[in-house]
């Protein structure tokens, strides 16, 4: 589709898992692409991609718990969305030059196939060598876990982060349906890692152009902090 506008185009990147490694159903989660992307609509173009392209998996528990939601029961309806997503572009056909910044929504699709995915790694460290923003929330620092800077050290070695905490996870009771836990990664690869006083509070870090958010309650909070970042550099 062709703009005629000075708006710049966002890359959100879902998950195509639609099952944990207990065999349980998964996905991308409802608030956290729905509250980013109606905060980030007004300033900037947005594009989906995926593993595996068009539809990926709605993480259906996530649309129960958020029904009441004004912005994510929109989401579930608004057809410029709903485009959106049928015609998903694949990882590989992603130009990393097209976009300002990536974002990635969480819900534990993502923790299962972005994090080895060598197309989204690829991604990842385009954008961050680009010094373009890339931001994630709750299971969505995932996916960038094994992504790297020109000097072949991991984005997230030495700076501030957060992502699902630990204690988060075993509330959830989801702890053996990943293949690791996201904060126990994060401080793996050097991260110096955060998390709210009070499980599921909002918490939302940002090192120079790395934007991360804890939980569902910071998936708002990461957009904002976003389009702060890209209107101080634009």
């Amino acid at each position: 589709m062709t703009h005629h506008d000075n708006k710049k185009k966002i890359l959100f990147i879902f998950t195509s898992a639609s099952k944990t490694l207990l065999d349980k159903p998964t996905g991308w989660y409802l608030p956290e692409a729905a509250h980013p992307y109606y905060t980030l609509l007004p300033h900037y173009h947005i594009t989906f991609a995926a593993p595996l392209g068009p539809n990926p998996p709605l993480d259906q528990g996530s649309a129960e718990k958020f029904k009441e939601d004004e912005q994510c029961a929109k989401f579930l309806v608004d057809p410029t969305v709903k485009e959106k997503l049928d015609t998903a572009l694949k990882l590989s056909e992603v130009n990393v030059g097209d976009y300002v910044a990536v974002f990635y929504p969480g819900g534990h699709g993502p923790a299962i196939d972005l994090p080895t995915d060598e197309l989204n790694i690829n991604i990842a460290n385009e954008f961050f060598r680009a010094k373009k923003p890339v931001s994630a929330v709750c299971h969505g620092p995932c996916a960038i876990v094994n992504a790297t800077d020109a000097a072949g050290e991991p984005i997230v070695k030495g700076r501030t982060v957060t992502g699902l905490s630990n204690v988060e996870e075993e509330m959830a009771k989801k702890v053996k349906d990943v293949p690791f836990l996201l904060e126990d990664k994060l401080v793996e690869k050097g991260g110096n890692y955060v998390k709210a006083d009070e499980p599921y509070a909002a918490n939302v870090v940002v090192d120079g152009h790395l934007i991360t958010g804890q939980n569902p309650a910071s998936a708002r909070g990461v957009a904002e902090e976003l389009v702060q970042l890209l209107s101080a550099t634009d």
